[in-house]
C-alpha cells in the first residue's frame, strides 16, 4: 500500500514538474521569424535559426536569419554596451535561437533588440562571457590596450651632424 501511495505521489509530481515546465516562458510557443513582421508592437517569442553573426559599424552586432540579410525581413540587433551583459553572441551562428522582447520596425525590417541574456532561449540558455581583452570600441582589435613606451625607431639618432657649405652664395632677388 505504501509503494503505491510513493508512486502515486512522484507521479503527481512528476505531472506537476512537467505543467510547469510546459507552461514556463522558455517553452512558450514562439513564432518563426518570418512572421514577425505580422507582430510590430508586440512583445513575442521569435524563433529562427542564425546564419551568422555580423559586426556593423561602432560595434553593433547583427544576428542574420537569411543567407542574404538584404531580403530578410527580421534581424536582432545587439549594442556594444549590451555585450557584458549578455555574453559572447558569436556563439550564436548557426543556433536554433528563441528570442523574447518587443518586435519593432526599422529601415522597412522587424527587429529586436537584445539588451539581456534573459531573452535567450533554445539551443542556447547561456553565453559564456567576452573574453577580458575584447575590445567593442575596436574593430578586429582584441586588446583593453596598453602604453607602450616609443620604438627605438622614433629614437634612434644619427651620428654626426649635417655639414652645410662654408661660404653660402649670395641670394641675387634679395637686392
Amino acid at each position: 500500500m505504501r509503494t503505491l501511495l510513493k508512486i502515486r505521489v512522484r507521479l503527481t509530481g512528476l505531472a506537476l514538474a512537467a505543467t510547469m515546465l510546459l507552461s514556463s516562458p522558455s517553452f512558450a510557443s514562439c513564432i518563426p521569424f518570418d512572421q514577425a513582421r505580422d507582430h510590430l508592437g508586440e512583445t513575442e517569442c521569435v524563433t529562427g535559426k542564425v546564419i551568422r553573426v555580423k559586426e556593423g559599424n561602432r560595434g553593433v552586432r547583427y544576428l542574420d536569419f537569411c543567407e542574404d540579410y538584404r531580403l530578410c525581413t527580421f534581424t536582432v540587433v545587439v549594442f556594444p554596451y549590451d555585450l557584458k551583459k549578455i555574453g559572447d553572441v558569436r556563439q550564436l551562428a548557426g543556433k536554433m535561437i528563441e528570442i523574447r522582447g518587443e518586435v519593432k520596425e526599422y529601415d522597412d525590417r522587424a527587429e529586436i533588440i537584445l539588451q539581456n541574456s534573459k531573452q535567450l532561449g533554445g539551443e542556447i540558455m547561456h553565453l559564456p562571457p567576452l573574453p577580458k581583452n575584447f575590445d567593442v570600441e575596436e574593430r578586429g582589435h582584441f586588446s583593453a590596450g596598453s602604453s607602450r613606451p616609443p620604438s627605438k625607431r622614433s629614437t634612434y639618432k644619427k651620428k654626426g651632424t649635417p655639414t652645410l657649405p662654408a661660404e653660402l652664395p649670395d641670394d641675387p632677388e634679395s637686392d
